[in-house]
């Protein structure tokens, strides 16, 4: 057998997202490229890795087996790679984040310049909706979970990051009594912020969005008012796309921390990466965030 590690990587990953066009995405891969490579991969078996059931891509148990020890040997080779590293005297191995979706605003400027100091340190950072977050934190997938709202059903620990403000924002500075409200899906800060804030109000006109660029945008195209956090909206208030409107109440203010799960006992890697945070979150908040600082105190 001649397969690479390649191709355990793109196996494995078409058994995380149940499909080929996604597993292309991930990969940062065209879908034919990745099916060729996993056709090939197949054909080293006489067993079916997969199958196809309507337009369903459906993992057999035979798939399952083999992906379950494609896990461990690619493991094993990080494992090797991390050990090399060691010993060529870097600090190496993986750090694995979850991300809310406006946290993408937030977390690389924590993060690039602790991996500059560490480059043997391998990142997985996934940016998701926030209970597809708190999932894999619960799950113990990941290391820290990146969120502006505290679970209630988790006991973790906490190390806040940077004030969230969130105000109401259209694509005009009034407020128009006939355009609807823009909702997230339950569940999420923003989508919690806009309950928290209209209640049940049954006058208006609802809309919802699966994700806060979708809402920005839907705003921007003037089809009606959402409650966004400032920190994802700097250049479209800049440029005269989105205004905010005064109202009564706003802004709500939350703050983006990093939280891990009580119980979980931290790498050298995690440790390392929190005590970067605490002696330098200030430094790089002044630095990378002056430009919000700024506005905050305005408003």
């Amino acid at each position: 057998m001649n397969y690479t590690l390649h191709h355990l990587q793109i196996f494995l990953e078409v058994v995380r997202q149940q499909s080929v066009t996604k597993a292309a995405e991930e990969m940062h891969m065209t879908q034919p490229a990745l099916s060729i490579q996993l056709k090939n991969f197949q054909n080293h078996f006489e067993i079916p890795l997969t199958e196809k059931i309507g337009k369903r891509l459906q993992i057999t148990d035979f798939g399952y087996t083999i992906a379950e020890l494609a896990e461990n040997v690619i493991q094993e080779a990080d494992a090797i790679r991390y050990k090399t590293a060691e010993y060529n005297g870097l600090f190496a191995g993986k750090l694995k984040i979850s991300s809310a979706s406006t946290g993408k605003y937030v977390i690389p400027f924590f993060l690039s310049p602790f991996l500059d100091i560490h480059p043997g340190i391998d990142l997985e950072l996934d940016v998701s909706n926030k209970n597809t977050v708190l999932q894999h934190l619960k799950n113990n997938e990941v290391d820290f979970a990146l969120v502006s709202v505290l679970p209630d059903d988790m006991e973790v620990n906490e190390e806040i990051l940077l004030e969230n403000k969130l105000y109401l924002v259209g694509d005009k500075p009034d407020l128009d009594g006939d355009r609807p409200l823009i909702y997230r899906e339950e569940g999420s800060a923003t989508g919690i912020a806009m309950n928290k804030y209209f209640g049940n109000e049954k006058e208006r006109k609802k809309l919802k969005l699966t994700s806060n660029e979708a809402v920005k945008q839907a705003v921007i195209a003037g089809l009606g008012y959402s409650i966004l956090p400032i920190i994802g909206i700097k250049n479209e208030i800049s440029n005269g796309q989105l205004h905010i409107i005064d109202a009564k109440g706003l802004p709500m203010v939350t703050n983006w921390r990093i939280i891990w799960l009580k119980k979980k006992k931290l790498a050298p890697i995690s440790k390392a990466f929190l005590q970067y945070i605490r002696g330098k979150k200030y430094e790089i908040i002044q630095n990378e965030f002056s430009w919000y600082l700024n506005f905050m105190n305005e408003s």
